[in-house]
């Protein structure tokens, strides 16, 4: 009941005008420092990527380049639409039905995957022979240079999610006063909190070059990412949302409540998968941990 309440209330807050605001000036600013840092730096990360790219077998992703690419557009697909009703219509339902929104959730993914498999079902052939098409065009070097750019381009985005989570975290106090009394607030510790989220944050990087050869297996590839997007999200947004609350981090409550906070962050791992969208992901986690928290601490008096 708690997390269903949390996530509507969460849906609500996050597109209030000045959370709006908030979200779309933090995400501009944020994009266009990325886009002009990514400028600079632009052909060192073409090279390190080109350094990493000449690891692979690529006689292997030559000839399974059209299937590859194929299901990643396939799963890709099923991802996008899955968070585009979630994001847009999820909250209708909460309203409605809140005890059925976890069948909801596994409904609407079922329901998107099912949608794409019948049009990859009759046109998937088709789908396949013209991605094929399009990669004999390119010679070996173009395939190389292509991967280069994904991974450089893949480098920057990451950048920018985690930042928008830093600058998010540091201005999450003034958030959530947006939408709470200041008397059910407690003052953040603002030093502790933001360390941690830079440990987490250089913790994400460490561990997407770890898995960095998965991002060329198809499926796997995006359901790692969502993973370590839930992971960096979780972790940092919890901690906030425990010192707003307690006023401390209170370890006990963050490992009870360890599912909840993966619905939560996983909802709002979504947003990254959409233009613009993305730019609300970290303020909409904050505001639904902090009214989960605060839930679960009515609860106990």
């Amino acid at each position: 009941m708690y997390l269903a309440e949390s996530i509507a209330f969460a849906f609500k807050e996050s597109f209030k005008w000045s959370n709006i605001k908030f979200a779309l000036i933090n995400g501009f600013l944020v994009t266009i420092l990325w886009v002009f840092i990514g400028y600079f730096v632009w052909d060192y990360l073409m090279g390190i990527s080109s350094f990493f790219v000449e690891i692979f077998p690529f006689s292997m992703i030559r000839a399974n380049g059209a299937w590859i690419l194929s299901s990643i557009i396939f799963f890709q697909l099923i991802l996008i639409t899955f968070a585009i009703i979630m994001v847009f219509f999820g909250e209708f339902y909460l309203k409605k039905n809140k005890e059925k929104y976890t069948l909801y959730t596994i409904a609407t993914f079922i329901g998107s995957a099912i949608f794409w498999a019948i049009v990859w079902f009759f046109k998937g052939s088709y789908l396949y022979n013209e991605i094929l098409k399009i990669l004999m065009w390119f010679p070996f070097q173009t395939i190389e240079k292509g991967l280069a750019f994904f991974i450089s381009f893949y480098l920057i985005y990451n950048a920018i999610i985690v930042t928008l989570l830093v600058t998010t975290s540091i201005f999450s106090e003034k958030i959530i006063l947006n939408s709470f009394d200041a008397s059910e607030v407690n003052t953040k510790n603002q030093f502790a909190s933001i360390l941690y989220t830079l440990r987490d944050g250089v913790i994400f990087f460490v561990a997407s070059l770890a898995l960095f050869v998965v991002l060329f297996i198809p499926v796997v590839n995006i359901l790692v990412q969502i993973l370590l997007w839930v992971w960096l999200i979780r972790d940092t947004v919890t901690v906030d949302a425990l010192y707003l609350n307690y006023g401390e981090l209170r370890k006990d409550i963050k490992r009870a409540h360890r599912k909840a906070s993966f619905v939560i962050s996983f909802m709002a791992s979504l947003f990254n998968f959409l233009p613009i969208i993305y730019f609300f992901s970290p303020l909409f986690a904050e505001i639904a941990m902090f009214k989960y928290f605060k839930s679960v601490k009515e609860n106990e008096k």
